[in-house]
């Protein structure tokens, strides 16, 4: 150690003295190299070493996860899971009071299927309050709509065959027996239908119903023809067969004549002026009785609008009265005999059924309610001018009224017009008790409903809104569920007070201050309607007197089980 430096002092010694001026900075900055080259060498060997632990601590794998196994944004489960999409109660999937629908992603009921507000409102050409996606409204095959939950009370099995079922307050509902099926409301009325030599006869009160016998094929399509009996005054009607869903049949309402083009378009469009109109209801009693209900327009713009007090007015004329026979018939079916059959079926709301509310304020029948009846009218009305725009069908062959034979075959698949997407808004035409998730309450003449799905359930009942009801009524905004073939009956109705409001409106038109109209004349339809049956009225009489006698012994069978 010693000799080295002592040898390298000489050295150092002779540059410092001899060595040039570029030696000596060649020599620094080589020295600076090697210190420089040296730290960088020790840097890079610190983080060839530093790696390891990170790769320990933030694994790359965890990133990964959600899309193995968790639903993240775009969750399917929450669309078509089935615990979800069918639980009642909850706000995913289908809710309680609309139809079930298929599994999918777009079964959902969104704010599009919830009743109230501007969501659970329909009106033409809307899809609004329908269920969302390709299944909307639909049942699909084993399917009953949640609405239409069973009924409280109790099915009785009948000696000899047949059922009844009976409700918790003793009152019987409906029984079948003996090819007869008799149906009760809860406001007293009674409807009784049976099929005697292939005619059908269904009675709708005492001295009310009609009998339907198979009429005549033409182009394909059948007809039968009914003759209607109110308070022994008869006349005859011709309804075309719908087979549809597996079903025969619906039936529906077949004109008898038509008017020309030129009339519908004075009714179809705008007048040239406003009309005041005087009804003279002022003294009738259905009128002072739904006044808090129902009030006229003050002014008529088209004959739409004229039309849609017409038909209001005649339901709920039909709906006064059939209220007062329920309620002499439930008078007298107490006094015929205490604690037998008859005195039960009282009705709930007999000392004035559905009363409305006091006049002198708003109505409950609405404007925008009206509008809608008003807009089906318009539609009504281009139909049929675009009917009686067709040739008529050519021959045809009669099934007679001798009744025994059989109604020629159907073409399956046509939609009857009650489940057409373009009619939504139905006039509700007699009494009717209905079924709104396992409890029952009453629509009556007058009532306004709005079709939802367009698919029966098994039991062939569609899901509909109320729009507008009276007092004790269905409460607006509620969802129950209605058969399609009362559905049907309400549209044929509809179209039949149209046709009478029609002949009205010809008989006044350019009178108490209604425009003058064009030619109103008109021509018979394709299929004109036979003569009336004359055993209709004795059919009918002869069904409620049977039936009198069948509710007897089955209220004594029943309530001897213990109902």
């Amino acid at each position: 150690m010693n000799f080295a430096s002592m040898s390298f002092a000489p050295i150092s010694f002779v540059t410092k003295s001899f060595a040039p001026k570029s030696e000596k900075i060649f020599q620094k900055s080589f020295l600076l190299v090697f210190l420089l080259a040296a730290l960088v060498a020790s840097v890079g060997a610190d983080k060839k070493s530093a790696p390891a632990a990170p790769r320990a601590t933030a694994p790359k794998a965890a990133p990964a996860r959600p899309a193995a196994g968790r639903p993240a944004t775009n969750r399917p489960a929450t669309a078509n899971r089935p615990a979800t999409g069918t639980r009642p109660g909850t706000a995913a999937g289908t809710r309680p009071g609309v139809g079930r629908t298929g599994a999918g992603t777009m079964n959902r009921t969104g704010n599009a299927g919830r009743t109230g507000g501007a969501g659970g409102r329909t009106g033409p050409g809307s899809t609004m309050g329908r269920n969302g996606g390709a299944n909307a409204g639909k049942g699909g095959a084993g399917s009953v709509s949640r609405v239409n939950r069973p009924l409280p009370g109790k099915q009785v099995s009948l000696k000899g065959g047949g059922t009844a079922s009976i409700r918790p307050n003793g009152q019987i509902r409906s029984i079948n027996r003996n090819g007869m099926h008799i149906e009760h409301g809860i406001n007293g009325n009674r409807r009784i239908e049976s099929t005697h030599n292939g005619a059908r006869v269904v009675t709708t009160g005492r001295n009310s119903g009609y009998v339907q016998r198979p009429y005549v094929t033409r182009g394909g399509r059948t007809y039968v023809s009914r003759t209607v009996v109110i308070n022994h005054v008869s006349y005859t009607s011709v309804y075309r067969s719908y087979s549809y869903g597996g079903y025969c049949c619906y039936y529906g309402y077949h004109p008898a004549f038509y008017y020309g083009a030129a009339y519908y378009g004075w009714a179809y469009n705008p007048w040239p002026a406003p009309v005041y109109w005087g009804w003279g209801w002022g003294g009738a009693p259905w009128y002072g009785y739904y006044g808090g209900y129902f009030a006229p327009y003050p002014t008529y713009p088209s004959a739409a609008f004229w039309l849609t007090d017409y038909l209001i007015a005649a339901n709920l004329q039909a709906a006064y009265a059939a209220q007062a026979a329920a309620n002499a018939a439930a008078a007298g079916g107490a006094a015929a005999g205490a604690g037998g059959g008859g005195g039960d079926q009282q009705a709930d709301n007999s000392g004035g059924g559905d009363a409305p509310a006091a006049s002198g304020g708003a109505v409950t029948l609405t404007p925008e309610v009206k509008a809608l009846i008003a807009e089906e009218v318009k539609a009504q009305l281009a139909a049929e001018q675009s009917q009686a725009a067709q040739p008529a069908a050519a021959g045809g062959q009669a099934g007679g009224q001798s009744g025994g034979s059989a109604p020629p075959q159907q073409a399956s698949g046509e939609v009857p017009p009650a489940l057409d997407p373009a009619r939504r808004t139905f006039v509700v035409d007699t009494d009717l008790t209905v079924a709104s998730d396992g409890q029952e309450c009453t629509l009556t003449g007058g009532d306004v409903i709005t079709r939802i799905t367009d698919t029966p359930d098994d039991d062939r009942k569609v899901t509909v809104s109320v729009a507008s009801s009276k007092k004790k009524d269905c409460a607006p905004g509620k969802q129950v569920a209605v058969a399609v073939d009362d559905l049907q009956e309400m549209h044929n109705h509809f179209q039949e007070q149209l046709d009478n409001g029609m002949k009205e409106m010809a008989a006044k038109q350019g009178t108490g201050g209604l425009p003058k109209a064009p030619d109103t004349t008109t021509t018979a339809s394709d299929v004109p309607p036979p003569p009336p049956d004359a055993s209709a009225a004795k059919a009918l009489e002869d069904q409620q007197a049977a039936a009198d006698q069948t509710e007897a012994q089955v209220s004594k069978e029943a309530f001897s089980q213990g109902s």
